[in-house]
């Protein structure tokens, strides 16, 4: 039966989908065109799909609340889920290109929510290509924090324009951030952590957080240890290199004359 098949992918002990019947390759071509919705702009998106617990069908026009975080690449959205109950109040989403990761991570927060009432509510996440189309979900300054971590370090130097952090692309992602916003980056990938520190340091809209800010960010210390990827690079006894970054004024580095 249907409702069997369904039922087959959670566990029985804890409700939760099984990632083995969500895995997809770990990479994909983000240069790719594949096939699901983008709205045409921000004002397009429909927030009751994602959170229908703040946004009723009827009233979401009325309603002041916008997303502030977004985890680029989300994976099987291990960061999502720890930030959602660090930050109760913000709502978040996860972009995630893979089409069975998008449908696991769907399926996650949901059992999350049905097995913790008043929970979870906050997060969602949205399949797509967010190398393209970051002005569709975002408005200017909208966002208040962007997450990019373990991307695919596309490791030849003809695939380095597929890769997520790039001069071009902190343009976008600088639109999308208000002053005073911050991207976490991370990799266990000297060469690719090199390179998004690099891109960020040479942009006249970053700024790095000083050790003292960095300690006292609750989000660096997930950084490593919510994902999949993460855990997997600790189990190793791997070394990360992270990169964080505050979204400053043009006018605070390049003076206007």
């Amino acid at each position: 039966m249907p409702g069997n098949e369904v039922n087959s992918t959670l566990s029985k002990s804890t409700g939760l989908p099984r990632k083995r019947f969500y895995r997809a390759r770990a990479h994909s071509n983000p240069l790719s065109d594949s096939h699901f919705p983008v709205p045409i702009s921000p004002s397009h998106v429909d927030y009751s799909l994602h959170y229908p617990e703040y946004f009723p069908p009827s009233d979401q026009a009325n309603n002041p609340k916008k997303i502030q975080f977004a985890d680029i690449g989300c994976g099987f959205g291990g960061l999502l889920i720890s930030l959602s109950t660090l930050f109760p109040e913000t709502l978040m989403i996860g972009m995630e290109l893979r089409d069975k990761v998008t449908e696991y991570v769907k399926e996650r927060v949901l059992a999350l929510r049905a097995a913790n009432p008043g929970q979870y509510h906050n997060v969602s996440v949205v399949r797509t290509n967010s190398m393209k189309y970051i002005p569709n979900y975002f408005e200017k300054a909208q966002l208040t924090k962007m997450f990019f971590l373990f991307p695919d370090p596309h490791f030849k130097e003809k695939n380095h324009r597929r890769r997520v952090i790039s001069p071009h692309l902190l343009d976008e992602y600088a639109y999308a951030l208000e002053v005073g916003g911050i991207i976490y980056t991370i990799t266990d990938v000297e060469e690719l952590g090199d390179w998004m520190k690099s891109c960020l340091e040479n942009h006249p809209m970053f700024e790095a957080l000083t050790e003292e800010e960095l300690e006292g960010d609750p989000c660096v210390k997930l950084l490593g240890t919510a994902t999949e990827e993460g855990q997997k690079v600790a189990r190793n006894g791997g070394q990360t290199y992270r990169a964080v970054y505050r979204r400053t004024a043009l006018s605070d580095q390049t003076p206007q004359t």
